[in-house]
């Protein structure tokens, strides 16, 4: 999608995103901006909610695109999709607005019509579809170059023969997660604020990254300062617990979050910090095993951290949420 409609806009250099997009996007920008494109990356504030001031001061008459997440993949946290339309539409009507919903479907309504974009993709396994599956929405106005040449499947946009099964898989999936989309609203989202009041009573110090932001029901991201996340996350997992420390594409890297830095979260509280992730077959029974071993693997790894004098001083403090 991103680089389709840049080949139909080559006299246009300018691209717009955000600090905090997904690493496979932010991959992309990076390689287009060796490439001779400008790329202005929107920063965060500490909650995590996007510069909108910002956004709409890097518009200008060169702007090819606009790509923004509809909700971070870290830290669950919800953009005005909306309002960015209306503030692009507003600064220049000929930049394209693409919209990467891969961390909503299934989660939260998604109408294009309604949030004006010109680009929304998906993708299938985040909502229990097949990997390997997605779909692209382009409206009419938008023409895009095909992302692989030959057969004219897929109206053109993909040459190839379709995976048959994985569409329908992806369709049964869709029609699935939206008959759930109230449960997700309602019973997913209590069952995440159990597990992030649990732990924010139980751990002294611990931290919601997110604050008050409008988020996903499915996600939290939890920091904990002077410890490592990757023994967090071992300890967890031998305890047959899935957690992460960042996205997929980032898995076995021992870089901080770079979601976590544009947010200013102390770097003493970004490499313990730790993404949990919902869903609808989530049940409470799992949510009080996490709230009752989570503070004992927090507590044996401060208990050997190099930073004894540190969390000494956290101790006397003891705060709680």
């Amino acid at each position: 999608a991103i680089r389709g409609v840049l080949n139909m806009n080559k006299n246009k250099k300018h691209i717009i995103t955000t600090k905090v997009e997904h690493p496979c996007v932010l991959n992309l920008y990076q390689t287009l901006e060796k490439q001779g494109y400008s790329v202005d990356y929107i920063g965060v504030n500490s909650n995590g909610e996007l510069d909108l001031a910002q956004l709409e001061e890097s518009i200008h008459f060169d702007t090819a695109l606009v790509s923004i997440m509809y909700a971070n993949n870290e830290t669950g946290v919800i953009y005005p999709i909306q309002k960015i339309s209306e503030i692009i539409k507003r600064k220049n009507p000929q930049t394209k607005f693409f919209v990467d919903a891969v961390q909503v479907a299934g989660k939260i309504p998604i109408d294009v019509q309604e949030l004006g974009v010109d680009l929304l993709g998906i993708s299938g396994h985040k909502f229990h579809a097949p990997k390997g599956v997605g779909a692209l929405y382009c409206n009419s106005k938008t023409i895009i170059t095909p992302l692989i040449i030959g057969g004219h499947q897929e109206r053109g946009k993909r040459a190839g023969t379709e995976n048959v099964p994985y569409i329908v898989g992806l369709g049964k999936a869709a029609e699935v997660a939206t008959d759930f989309l109230r449960y997700e609203a309602t019973e997913v989202k209590r069952l995440r604020d159990k597990l992030e009041t649990g732990i924010l009573k139980n751990i002294y110090n611990a931290r919601l990254n997110t604050g008050a932001a409008p988020r996903v029901p499915n996600t939290t991201n939890i920091g904990f300062e002077y410890i490592e996340g990757e023994l967090i996350l071992l300890h967890l997992s031998d305890l047959g617990i899935c957690a992460s420390s960042g996205s997929a594409c980032t898995s076995g890297s021992l870089e901080p979050s770079h979601v976590l830095r544009a947010m200013n979260v102390p770097f003493t509280a970004i490499h313990g910090s730790i993404r949990l992730s919902l869903s609808k077959y989530t049940t409470e029974q799992e949510i009080d095993y996490v709230n009752e071993v989570l503070p004992g693997i927090i507590e044996k790894i401060r208990s050997i951290s190099p930073y004894q004098d540190e969390l000494a001083e956290l101790k006397k403090q003891k705060h709680f949420v």
